[in-house]
C-alpha cells in the first residue's frame, strides 16, 4: 500500500513539474520583440507607410520628425486620424515607435 501511495505522489510530481515550465515571453503584447521599434514599425505599419517609410498608400514618414512631435505621433499611433486606426499598438509600443519616428527629419 505504500508503495502505491509513494508512486502515485512520485507520478504526480512528475506530470505538475512538466506542467511548470517558465513564463519567459510570456506576457509579450507583439510578435515583434519588445524595445526594437523599427521591428514593430515593420509588423504594424510598413504595410501602408511603406518599408523604407515611403511609397506606401498612407502618407510618407520618411520625415515625419520634422512635421510632428513625438507627442503628436504618439497620440496618432493610440487615437488613430482619419483612415489611420487606433489601437493598432499599445500604449508602451506605442511611445517606442513614436520616439523613433521623431527622429526621421
Amino acid at each position: 500500500m505504500k508503495k502505491k501511495i509513494l508512486a502515485l505522489l512520485m507520478g504526480t510530481s512528475l506530470v505538475l513539474a512538466a506542467c511548470g515550465g517558465n513564463d519567459e515571453g510570456a506576457e509579450t503584447t507583439d510578435t515583434a520583440g519588445a524595445g526594437d521599434a523599427a521591428k514593430l514599425y515593420e509588423n504594424k505599419c510598413s504595410a501602408c507607410h511603406g518599408g523604407d517609410l515611403v511609397s506606401g498608400s498612407a502618407p510618407d514618414l520618411d520625415k515625419i520628425g520634422s512635421r510632428l512631435s513625438q507627442e503628436d505621433i504618439e497620440k496618432v499611433i493610440l487615437e488613430g486620424k482619419g483612415p489611420m486606426p487606433k489601437g493598432l499598438l499599445d500604449e508602451n509600443d506605442a511611445a517606442k515607435v513614436a520616439e523613433w519616428l521623431a527622429e526621421k527629419k
